[in-house]
């Protein structure tokens, strides 16, 4: 399984966007990208549509 670095942002607050990267196994960029929203969104009780993910690249 490749690690994937995804880099991207989430609306912490009104108006204000909290930058984040995460480093994460998964068995491809589509995977990666699931992983990383799913692990804000239950982290950080972040709506889907609230996360903009700028990159997957490998890592």
């Amino acid at each position: 399984m490749a690690t994937w670095l995804v880099k991207g942002s989430y609306l912490a607050r009104r108006g204000y966007w909290q930058g984040f990267s995460k480093r994460l196994p998964a068995k491809d960029e589509a995977a990666a990208r699931e992983r990383a929203v799913s692990q804000l969104g239950g982290c950080h009780g972040v709506a889907r549509r609230l996360i903009r993910i700028e990159s997957v690249t490998s890592a």
